[in-house]
């Protein structure tokens, strides 16, 4: 190895706090995601298991906790695969649309049942909304906002010719519902829905498989 005589600098040995923290930081980087997803898969999977009292029992401190060892879970699974493959039944699909209308024609329910299954349906079901993302300018020309097409037709609102847009907020399930011409919007085309709302939520950190994104304007 050369050294050179100018170089007063001292050569590194051993282990030095910089290096110390730079290694905890990478192994925080690399340990930190695959933890809390572990947590996160976890804490699901506990909380609906609790949800059926299949082996209760009594801790140390006389409080009932449920040891269901995931059997819960699994029972909860199962029987939602029953539900949905009873639904495409023809009788037992006729029983539960009548009981689909009586809850949406009854009073005070049918506003919190059909919210909550409107929700569910804009996502998984026959009336999924979020699935035509688009670039949405509203606080400046140059200024552009992920979004998801709603309503392509306001026009029951006094406003012919305008579109709804719903534009979710970063680490949050809120968001803002606007209703704008279609110049201001653009069609994301080159990544899916998916991965849109996957990038708003998370502020712009996470990446699009695609290399790049093109948009052109919605017609």
């Amino acid at each position: 190895m050369n050294v050179d005589p100018l170089d007063d600098t001292p050569p590194e040995t051993g282990w030095h706090w910089r290096k110390i923290i730079q290694y905890f930081l990478q192994g925080l980087l690399v340990t930190a995601p695959f933890v809390i997803t572990i947590y996160v898969i976890y804490w699901f999977i506990s909380s609906i298991d609790n949800l059926i009292p299949l082996f209760p029992d009594t801790d140390a401190a006389g409080n009932i906790i449920n040891k269901n060892y995931g059997s819960g879970f699994i029972l909860i699974i199962v029987s939602l695969i029953l539900v949905g493959y009873l639904s495409n039944n023809f009788i037992t699909g006729r029983i539960f649309a009548l009981f689909d209308h009586f809850l949406e024609r009854t009073p005070g329910i049918k506003f919190i049942y059909s919210s909550i299954k409107d929700f569910f349906e804009a996502f998984a079901g026959n009336k999924r909304k979020f699935n035509k993302a688009v670039l949405i300018s509203i606080h400046g020309n140059d200024v552009w906002q992920i979004g998801f097409i709603t309503d392509d037709d306001a026009t029951k609102l006094g406003l012919k010719g305008y579109i709804t847009v719903y534009v979710p907020l970063s680490y949050s399930f809120a968001g803002m519902t606007y209703i704008v011409h279609p110049d201001k919007v653009r069609l994301i085309d080159n990544i899916s829905a998916g991965e849109a709302l996957k990038y708003t939520v998370s502020g712009g950190i996470a990446e699009f498989e695609a290399e790049e994104t093109k948009s052109k304007p919605h017609r």
